[in-house]
C-alpha cells in the first residue's frame, strides 16, 4: 500500500516538473500570459528539422591537384601506316654509252630505243607549234577580212594592209588559198582602183611582174599580159633595170615599181562553184 502511494508521488512530481519547466521555456505565467524576460536568460531548444533547401549554384573551379605518380610503361604499340617519300638521294653516277638508234641516228638505252623515241616527239611537238602559229596568222587574216572585201562574179579581193616586198606578198596570198591580184579587164581594174582609194591607200602591189624578161611582162599565175591594160602616162619606164614588179595606184593607173619595197598588196580568192 505504502509503495503504491509512493508510485503516484513520484508520478505527480514528474507532471510538476514538468509543467515548471513548459512555463521556464515559453515564457509562460500561471494566467497563460507571455512573459518578456524568460527568454533573455533561458536557452531555448532547436525545433524539428525543416524541409531540404534548394540546389545552390555551382562554385568556381578548384585549383589544379598536384601531378601523380608516373605510371607503369604500355604494352608496345601496334606499326602504323607507311610515312611520306624521303629526301630524293643524289643523283647517280653517268652509265655507259648505249646503243645505236636508228629512229634518231643517236645512241639511246638498251631497250629497244626508248630514250630515242623523244627526238621524234620533239620534232612532232615543232611541228604542232609551227601550225599553231600559221593558225594564229590565217585567224589574223580572216579577221582582217571581215573588216571589208570586194568582189566580182567570180572572186573576192581584199587589201592585206602589211608591208610586204612583191615576193613575200606572192607567199602570203598563196597559203591562204589565192593569189596576189591579177586585173584582167577594165571592169575588175575599176573595182580594185576604188577599193583601193575608198581605204584611204596610195598604192598596192598587183600580180603582175617582168621579173624573168625585161618588158615581157606577166601575170602571178605565169600567164602573159594580153590584151587588157592601163598603164600610167609614161609607163612602164626602167631607167634603173631594177622596176620588175606592178604597183597599182588609187586612180587605177598601173606602175612598175622596185620589187624590194614593202608597200601594201590585195590578193584575190576564187568563188567557189556550187
Amino acid at each position: 500500500m505504502s509503495s503504491m502511494k509512493e508510485q503516484q508521488l513520484r508520478k505527480y512530481g514528474t507532471v510538476v516538473m514538468l509543467f515548471i519547466f513548459q512555463v521556464q521555456i515559453f515564457g509562460l505565467d500561471v494566467d497563460n500570459r507571455p512573459t518578456t524576460e524568460v527568454c533573455s536568460t533561458h536557452t531555448i531548444l532547436p525545433g524539428p528539422k525543416g524541409d531540404e533547401g534548394e540546389k545552390g549554384d555551382r562554385g568556381e573551379m578548384g585549383k589544379p591537384g598536384k601531378v601523380g605518380p608516373k605510371g607503369p610503361k604500355g604494352n608496345k604499340g601496334v606499326v602504323g601506316d607507311v610515312g611520306d617519300q624521303g629526301i630524293i638521294g643524289k643523283i647517280g653516277p653517268i652509265g655507259g654509252k648505249g646503243k645505236f638508234c636508228p629512229l634518231c641516228q643517236g645512241s639511246c638505252a638498251s631497250r629497244a630505243c626508248t630514250v630515242c623515241d623523244c627526238g621524234r616527239y620533239r620534232k612532232v611537238v615543232g611541228q604542232l607549234d609551227i601550225n599553231v602559229a600559221r593558225l594564229k596568222t590565217s585567224m589574223k587574216f580572216v579577221k582582217n577580212v571581215i573588216a571589208g572585201i570586194r568582189e566580182t562574179d567570180e572572186k573576192f579581193y581584199y587589201i592585206v594592209k602589211e608591208e610586204k616586198s612583191y615576193r613575200e606578198a606572192l607567199t602570203h596570198c598563196r597559203i591562204r588559198g589565192g593569189m596576189l591580184a591579177m586585173p584582167r579587164d577594165e571592169a575588175t581594174n575599176a573595182v580594185i582602183a576604188d577599193y583601193i582609194s575608198k581605204s584611204g591607200l596610195f598604192r598596192v602591189f598587183i600580180g603582175l611582174n617582168d621579173m624573168e624578161k625585161e618588158g615581157h611582162f606577166v601575170y602571178a599565175d605565169n600567164t602573159p599580159l594580153q590584151n587588157y591594160s592601163n598603164w600610167k602616162e609614161g609607163e612602164p619606164r626602167d631607167t634603173s633595170g631594177h622596176e620588175d614588179c606592178v604597183e597599182m595606184l588609187s586612180t587605177g593607173e598601173w606602175n612598175d615599181s622596185e620589187c624590194h619595197l614593202t608597200i601594201y598588196f590585195i590578193c584575190e580568192f576564187l568563188k567557189k562553184r556550187k
